[in-house]
């Protein structure tokens, strides 16, 4: 199970199969959709959710910056800093960033090793990134203009998250080697990046620069996770050595053959169109030959462009999980 996705991320043939990964798992409503169309109730986690559809098995561990004494935002894309300032920044951090995160949950992480070791589970590791974590500080729009208004507080706090996931790498990796891991970012829309090159350049670039050596020099494929069109980041991106993407949405505009063809040895992990799982397994065949090219050639694991939203019924992802399967095998032919 472990080992499909270790052998495509390396553009090698797995066995049997690509590996059968819903990596967002579902939304809450699509859960209690399905509660009532079928989905039986002694199904109780994703996992158990995951064994009943036959998919492979996972485990992420976010690694989050936030404390028990973490304040809130005030609502969804507000920031969590009360004023612009440093003095601000300096009393907010002391409830952030806490040096002893990987350890809070250091016991779990060695029960799944033991079920990664043994072939049972993919484990990855999932840090907020260098445009995330600003902007859950600042809120989203004060953080946008904060690159020129307050760029000295920007880089104060990308430099306290650097040395934070510095350290909680290095903790990590002495509990376990994850399979891959994945920045959060989300710094795309439906019409490309939410910064200019300069800004990422400045900003954002130096601090992957410090963090990127020590997952290299254990050779865990580096993912970013961005929402919207990503085909003018990927190569800011990978001339700092990440590997790959995800989730390559197709609503966006992004499509995964002309993102492989561009960039032959880019990691891609998504590119199933979910907006299409309603509409009945014709459809969904469909959109999985459009992307079986991809499948063969390696370096991709198919998965949802995103989570399952709740229009698509029990039925539909009983069929989608049906084809997932089909086309896995038959891309290892």
């Amino acid at each position: 199970m472990r080992n499909r996705l270790i052998q495509t991320l390396a553009f090698q043939k797995p066995t049997d199969s690509l590996p059968l990964i819903e990596w967002a798992a579902w939304w809450d409503k699509t859960i209690d959709r399905w509660r009532g169309e079928g989905l039986p109730e002694h199904l109780k986690t994703t996992f158990d959710i995951m064994e009943h559809f036959g998919l492979d098995m996972h485990k992420q561990f976010w690694i989050s910056p936030y404390t028990a004494t973490s304040p809130g935002p005030a609502f969804h894309g507000s920031g969590i800093l009360p004023e612009m300032t440093p003095a601000a920044y300096r009393e907010l951090r002391k409830h952030m960033l806490s040096p002893d995160a990987v350890k809070w949950c250091a016991d779990e992480i060695k029960e799944w090793t033991k079920k990664q070791q043994a072939n049972e589970v993919v484990i990855w590791l999932t840090l907020e990134g260098f445009f995330w974590y600003p902007r859950a500080i600042l809120g989203i729009e004060p953080h946008l203009y904060a690159f020129y208004d307050e760029p000295e507080l920007v880089h104060m706090i990308n430099e306290d998250m650097a040395d934070f996931q510095e350290k909680m790498i290095d903790d990590f990796l002495e509990l376990c080697t994850p399979d891959f891991m994945t920045f959060a970012e989300d710094m795309s829309y439906n019409n490309g990046p939410m910064v200019s090159k300069p800004v990422f350049d400045e900003f954002i670039a130096p601090y992957y620069r410090r963090v990127l050596p020590r997952l290299k020099a254990h050779n865990i494929p580096v993912i970013v996770d961005t929402d919207g069109a990503i085909g003018e980041l990927i190569p800011w991106f990978t001339e700092l050595g990440v590997d790959g993407f995800l989730p390559l949405e197709r609503q966006a505009g992004v499509d995964i053959n002309a993102i492989r063809k561009e960039h032959p040895n880019l990691l891609i992990i998504g590119g199933f169109d979910k907006t299409v799982m309603h509409l009945g397994e014709a459809r969904m065949r469909e959109e999985f030959e459009r992307i079986l090219p991809v499948m063969k050639q390696g370096g991709y694991v198919p998965s949802v462009d995103h989570q399952t939203p709740p229009g698509v019924s029990f039925e539909d992802y009983t069929i989608y999980a049906k084809l997932l399967k089909e086309y896995c095998a038959k891309a290892v032919e």
